[in-house]
């Protein structure tokens, strides 16, 4: 009973959205026009590629926009009466293949290493997170700590009496503490899902017999939200996953409120010396064992 009222409290403690600590949430919002607020150091670069993107889309847009009205009002039948009759230029040609080769070099240069970032696993990662797509809810387990949850849609009625956003709150939040890199292994028990958390930068799909790894550091406290984004079936809009950002002592409380371990450091091994060589009962050292030969 004492340990079904603490993850009581340590949840609504999570969801209470008046907290400073949480203020910030990672969903959806009504007519956004942009990616939500990064959580990451990766999601903060996805952000700067894009908005690098952008620009270059927006410059070529207007220069293929212009080029257009040009020759429309250039070389239209009125103004231009008489057409030219060539078929080859080879200053335009040649521009027309080494300028699109040179952005796409400038976009390789900038999306290289975000994708060598996002796909390379950091060797100092300090939690393992396996994450087990099933039709249709997830499965969320700290392996390394012994904690389990199932994380299913909170139902309508509780999801608007608790001020939450209905289609996106789980049942079973998942708590993870921040300034903490975190490994994360996704497969499936079934069909083919996705684990995607926006405001991490994370989008990983999760396949039967397949173990897909991902990373994610989250550097601020705060409750963020994410979805299934591979069209699994019939319930596919229905898989929701929570995640709330705390403290390290406030997830350790977590964890042992759901029954799992923290792991303590291994303690150093203790200084050796050499053990006397045991005597024989006449007071001469017993023989060393012969060393195996070839």
């Amino acid at each position: 009973m004492r340990r079904g009222a603490l993850i009581a409290a340590l949840t609504a403690g999570a969801l209470s959205l008046t907290n400073s600590a949480y203020a910030a949430v990672g969903a959806p919002t009504p007519r956004g026009i942009d990616l939500q607020p990064a959580a990451t150091q990766v999601m903060r670069e996805i952000h700067d590629f894009h908005t690098f993107l952008l620009w270059i889309i927006v410059a070529i847009s207007v220069f293929v926009l212009a080029l257009l009205l040009w020759v429309m009002i250039r070389y239209n039948k009125r103004a231009n009466p008489t057409p030219k009759k060539f078929t080859h230029n080879m200053f335009v040609e040649v521009v027309w293949t080494i300028v699109p080769v040179m952005i796409l070099v400038v976009i390789a240069w900038k999306s290289f290493p975000l994708i060598y970032m996002q796909e390379r696993i950091p060797e100092e990662a300090e939690l393992t997170l396996k994450v087990t797509g099933n039709s249709w809810f997830w499965t969320l387990e700290y392996p390394d700590q012994g904690v389990s949850i199932a994380a299913n849609l909170l139902p309508e009625d509780e999801a608007r009496a608790s001020g939450r956003p209905y289609l996106l709150a789980s049942t079973e939040p998942l708590l993870v503490p921040v300034d903490t890199t975190v490994r994360v292994l996704v497969t499936s028990n079934d069909v083919i899902h996705s684990f995607a958390m926006p405001a991490f930068g994370v989008k990983e799909d999760a396949i039967q017999g397949r173990v897909n790894e991902t990373w994610f550091r989250v550097d601020r406290p705060g409750v963020f939200y994410g979805q299934c984004s591979e069209l699994c079936g019939v319930n596919h809009a229905y898989m929701p996953v929570e995640i709330h950002a705390v403290s390290r002592a406030e997830w350790e409380q977590w964890v042992a409120a759901q029954g799992g371990t923290i792991a303590a450091a291994e303690p150093a091994p203790a200084a050796t010396t050499p053990a006397e060589t045991p005597a024989t009962e006449t007071g001469t050292p017993a023989a060393t064992p012969a060393q195996p030969t070839r």
